[in-house]
C-alpha cells in the first residue's frame, strides 16, 4: 500500500508538522508500507499532483491551519481521497477551543471558566476579577495548538503581552483560569469493532515551569509518566471523559483530550486534538507503546480503521 505523508503546511506549528511526518514516514517505510513524504505548501496544489502519487490514500500529519481545521478534509472528501483521522465536522470544532468547550459541556465533560480577548474587547477586569478569584490565568489563541501563543500569568501587568503574542496566530485569545495541579492527556481509539476506548493516560510533569512549547519539545526537559501515576479512580474518570469528549464532538478513528487534574483530584478538559503530533516526544505513540503497540504498528492500525470510515456517512 502507498501512503503519502502529508506535513509542513503554513500554520505557526508547520516546524512540528514536519517533524511529525518525517517521524511517520520513517516508521511506516520500516512496517512495510511504500511512502512518500509531501510538504504541503496549499490545498489546491497538492490536489492537482495527486493522481501523480498514485497512492492509496494520505496520512494527515499537518497541524493547525488548514491542515486540521476541516479544510484539508472538506477537500478531500470531495474529491474521494482517503485519509487519517476525523472528518471535517470533528476538525473545525477541535480547532476552536471555545466551540470545543460548548461540546464538551453539554456531554458532561467538565471545563475550566474562561472567555475571548478581542482588540474590540480585551475583556481586561475579567481577566482581572479571574486573577483575584483563581490566582492565575491562562492565554492563548483560541485555535491551534502545539502551546504556540500560550501564555501563564499571576498578575495583570502582563495581560496585553500575552494577549498580542495570542493575537500573533489569530484574531481570538481564550483566557481562561488556571486549573492548579497537574497536566494529563488521553489519547482515544476506536477499534475495529466499532468500540471507542481511551488508550494509557499520560501525567505530563515539566521540570521547570508549566507545559509550554520549550518544555513540550526540548528533549529532556519534561517527566512523562505513562501509565500515569495518579489513583485508580483517577485514571478511570480519565478514560470515561476523553472518551465523551471525543464522541462529543465527533471524531473518527482517534483523538488526543488534553486534561488538568487539580489538587483536589478534580478534572477538566482543556482541548480535543484531532492530528495529534508524532514526534520523537509526542505523547500518543508512548501511550500506544504502553499498550503494547509498536509505533509503525499503531500508525497502521489508524490508516486501516481510518480509510475503513464511510466518509459518506453524516
Amino acid at each position: 500500500m502507498k501512503i503519502v505523508v502529508l506535513c509542513g503546511g503554513t500554520s505557526p506549528e508547520r516546524e512540528v508538522s514536519l517533524d511529525s511526518g518525517r517521524a511517520v514516514a520513517e516508521a511506516l517505510s520500516q512496517y512495510g508500507f511504500d511512502v512518500e513524504l509531501c510538504d504541503v505548501a496549499s490545498i489546491s496544489a497538492f490536489i492537482k499532483k495527486w493522481p501523480a502519487y498514485k497512492a492509496d490514500g494520505t496520512f494527515i500529519a499537518l497541524h493547525g491551519g488548514w491542515g486540521e481545521d476541516g479544510r484539508i478534509q472538506a477537500v478531500f472528501d470531495a474529491f474521494g481521497i482517503r485519509y487519517t483521522g476525523s472528518g471535517p465536522e470533528a476538525c473545525m470544532l477541535s480547532m476552536d477551543k471555545t466551540a470545543a468547550k460548548f461540546a464538551f459541556t453539554a456531554a458532561g465533560v467538565p471545563v475550566p471558566q474562561g472567555f475571548i480577548a478581542t482588540r474590540e474587547d480585551d475583556g481586561a477586569a475579567r481577566a482581572e476579577k479571574f486573577l483575584a478569584e483563581f490566582g492565575g490565568i491562562i492565554v492563548k489563541p483560541n485555535g491551534g495548538g502545539s502551546t504556540v501563543g500560550v501564555t501563564r500569568l499571576s498578575n495583570i501587568s502582563d495581560y496585553r503581552a500575552a494577549l498580542e503574542l495570542a493575537w500573533r496566530s489569530e484574531k481570538r485569545a481564550l483566557v481562561e483560569e488556571f486549573i492548579a495541579g497537574e497536566e494529563v492527556t488521553v489519547p482515544v481509539m476506536e477499534g475495529a469493532d466499532g468500540r471507542t476506548a481511551a488508550l494509557p493516560a499520560i501525567h505530563i510533569k515539566p521540570k521547570v515551569g508549566f507545559y509550554d512549547y520549550k518544555n513540550k519539545y526540548t528533549p529532556g526537559s519534561t517527566e512523562y509518566i505513562c501509565p500515569s501515576d495518579f489513583p485508580e479512580k483517577i485514571n478511570s474518570q480519565l478514560a470515561e471523559l476523553a472518551v465523551k469528549a471525543h464522541n462529543a464532538i465527533g471524531c473518527r478513528c482517534y483523538s488526543r483530550i488534553d486534561f488538568r487534574v487539580s489538587e483536589s483530584g478534580a478534572i477538566y478538559a482543556l482541548e480535543a486534538n484531532t492530528a495529534p503530533g508524532m514526534t520523537a516526544t509526542s505523547l500518543v505513540p508512548k501511550s500506544a507503546e504502553a499498550k503494547g503497540m509498536s509505533f509503525g504498528e499503531f500508525l497502521a492500525e489508524i490508516i486501516k480503521l481510518s480509510f475503513s470510515i464511510d466518509r459518506s456517512e453524516r
